[in-house]
């Protein structure tokens, strides 16, 4: 590798999009309508940043990826926007009569949800299609904290059905960047990496190196790159003085009747301007302060959801649209992850690197302390079971689907931020009975599971 390309340093700005699979498992309020709200806010706005050049790196989930070209997905996402949104605005805003500033908030409000039909029409449908001509790294099948698998094998068939679905959809390029679900490493993991073909990993290391070690990629012994996100960084928009807290920003919290935002946070009526003013402000300023972080040269990896970037801070994508309008105006090196760490020579990685998460604390308590020990065990009791039967030639492609499904990180995420806690709970107790069934009577039950995992097999189960 060759020396920094900058004495100045670089940023890398990664997107992890991901969903839990909704698609058919509900709707409002917990289910599918998740991910059409996604797509609308989120996926087709970033895709008008990412075909205008942004360089970003772009991680999309097979999971995402599974539910985005399931059969009739998209055509109930058009309905969704074209109805039920339309036929709610409406009726908020009936209700806000007398009220300008609100319904002003809410016509905005519908006419994003318009662009975004619009959108996807022209598109044919095909979102998946289109963020692909951008997607650069993968992860595991259904986002399983692999740190918390009971088996090699188990991390075995996550791997394998998660790298070969992105290699089916998006062709041969991929370099090897793969995103860790919720960033848990564990270094036992590192050799099962690097069978795969994973190159480089982002990881947590907060509270593990001093402050300047996060600008540097590591080299594990026995694996990929470790590459350390800036939880620095990363808190001037992800924190709870982070950026979206100003008050000129459209409130996450405060809802209409019918669930859309149409406030301020500081309680005022929701003012589009004055919420773009914000983000060109807050660019600038994220800007500036990264420079400062890299002024002595060094890789600053800004890592965050997908999501954030509109569905949750519905300035999100102006944001990061200025801050690539910015970054030219200060000078600051924008590159995707891959192409950066071919510039920046890797530190050893410390021998004893605990396990870590982007979890709070950096362990891996949120999906594995007691108010989800429940959870969290069932899926690694039924991960021996499901290894064992396959051994045994009694594991069908059902059992697998429900086996990946049942490991999701979702489910224990959502019980223990209690976010959305009889959701989660139920459905890796569905997942848990239907692996149960498919075990007793192997061959018995379809073996679809809808769109889940179609490259997954039970031949990686039946390894070391």
């Amino acid at each position: 590798m060759s020396a920094n390309r900058s004495s100045n340093g670089e940023l890398a700005i990664v997107l992890h999009s991901h969903q839990p699979y909704v698609e058919g498992f509900g709707t409002w309020p917990f289910g599918e309508e998740w991910l059409w709200e996604s797509i609308a806010t989120s996926y087709l706005p970033l895709l008008d940043i990412l075909d205008g050049g942004a360089p970003v790196t772009l991680s999309l989930t097979p999971v995402l990826c599974d539910q985005l070209e399931a059969p009739g997905a998209m055509a109930r996402c058009a309905a969704f926007l074209a109805g039920i949104r339309v036929e709610s605005h409406r009726r908020d805003t009936a209700s806000a009569a007398g009220e300008p500033g609100v319904v002003a908030a809410l016509e905005h409000s519908a006419a994003r949800y318009e662009w975004a039909r619009e959108r996807l029409a022209q598109l044919g449908g095909d979102v998946l299609g289109a963020l692909g001509r951008h997607a650069a790294w993968t992860s595991s099948a259904t986002h399983a904290v692999l740190a918390l698998l009971a088996t090699s094998a188990g991390v075995r068939l996550q791997l394998r059905a998660g790298i070969d679905g992105h290699r089916r959809r998006f062709g041969g390029g991929w370099r090897g960047g793969f995103w860790l679900p919720e960033c848990a490493h564990a270094a036992w993991l590192d050799p099962l990496l690097e069978e795969a073909g994973v190159r480089a990993v982002c990881v947590d290391l907060t509270d593990v190196l001093a402050p300047d070690g996060h600008l540097r990629p590591l080299r594990s012994p026995a694996g990929p790159l470790l590459v350390p996100i800036d939880r620095a960084t990363i808190e001037l928009v992800w924190s709870r003085g982070g950026y979206p807290a100003d008050p000129r920003y459209r409130s996450y919290h405060a809802f209409t009747h019918h669930r859309h935002r149409a406030w301020s946070n500081d309680g005022a009526p929701y003012d589009p301007a004055r919420g773009a003013a914000a983000a060109r402000e807050h660019a600038a300023d994220f800007v500036t302060r990264v420079r400062a972080r890299v002024a002595g040269g060094g890789l600053c990896v800004f890592a965050v959801d997908t999501e954030l970037l509109g569905d949750w801070w519905h300035e999100g994508p102006l944001w990061l649209a200025a801050v690539i309008e910015e970054a030219a105006a200060q000078g600051l090196s924008i590159a995707r992850l891959d192409d950066a760490l071919a510039r920046h020579e890797p530190a050893p990685a410390p021998a004893d690197l605990p396990v870590t998460s982007w979890g709070t604390p950096r362990d891996l308590s949120t999906w594995s302390a007691p108010p989800v020990a429940a959870v969290a065990w069932s899926a690694r009791d039924a991960e021996l079971r499901a290894v064992a039967a396959a051994r045994a030639g009694g594991a069908d492609a059902r059992a697998v689907r429900e086996l990946l499904a049942l490991q999701s990180s979702d489910w224990a995420f959502l019980v223990s931020r209690d976010l959305a806690e009889p959701y989660g709970r139920e459905r890796a107790a569905q997942h848990r009975a239907a692996l149960d069934a498919a075990l007793a009577a192997p061959g018995a039950h379809e073996p679809s599971l809808r769109n889940l995992a179609p490259e997954a097999s039970a031949a990686a189960l039946l390894e070391p």
